[in-house]
């Protein structure tokens, strides 16, 4: 991705996405959930041809995606549309959090050319260590055909404890009046403000 292009809106060359650092730690948090093996939309089915084991000791179904029917969803805001269906990703990992925990299943950031929209869940993954998290999406175009490679990502995972900081509202003082016009007024007069003083950044490995 280049750092800058030409925009003809304003006649002058614009900074890209690439300068905007919350976006780019987005993209970078927690970890993906990929697809296990190569899928093919064709005919408005799917297909695949994937050897996976049997595995004596565990219930594991040995196709990388399922169905949800439609009816399901009726009522919500993500009942597909005439013709739609919702799909579950198979998840051959067991995913363990530490006490008081929590794991948030949603979409893959910055992906939206995936011909599906995988659905948001929140899993106690602290007490369900043991078992095994799949991941329904609703597949959002229904004509689409093409090929979905293994190791496409179909979820992004992200920890977050349990307990959430308390949410206080109320008028700011003057000072953090003061504090904030400040910001502003850095944030208008150069470039990288944000980057240089108030990123952390991600959590070293």
């Amino acid at each position: 991705m280049p750092s800058e292009v030409e925009s003809p809106i304003l006649g002058e060359a614009v900074r890209t996405l690439k300068h905007c650092a919350p976006m780019i730690d987005a993209f970078g948090l927690g970890f993906l959930m990929r697809l296990p093996a190569r899928i093919e939309a064709r005919g408005g089915s799917l297909h695949w041809d994937w050897d996976f084991p049997v595995i004596g000791d565990a219930p594991l179904s040995r196709a990388p995606i399922g169905v949800h029917v439609p009816e399901q969803a009726a009522g919500s805001p993500i009942a597909p549309a005439a013709g739609g269906f919702i799909v579950k990703f198979l998840n051959y990992w067991s995913l363990a959090a530490p006490p008081g925990w929590q794991i948030l299943f949603t979409h893959p950031f910055g992906q939206p050319n995936l011909p599906f929209r995988t659905l948001t869940g929140l899993v106690d993954a602290d007490g369900y260590g043991d078992g095994y998290v799949h991941f329904p999406a609703l597949w959002a175009d229904p004509g689409w055909e093409g090929v979905l490679e293994a190791g496409t990502p179909v979820a992004q995972a992200i920890a977050l404890p349990r307990l959430s900081p308390a949410i206080e509202t109320r008028p700011m003082t003057a000072d953090e009046v003061s504090a904030s016009r400040a910001v502003q007024e850095a944030l208008q007069r150069e470039r990288g403000v944000y980057r240089r003083s108030y990123r952390i950044g991600p959590a070293p490995d």
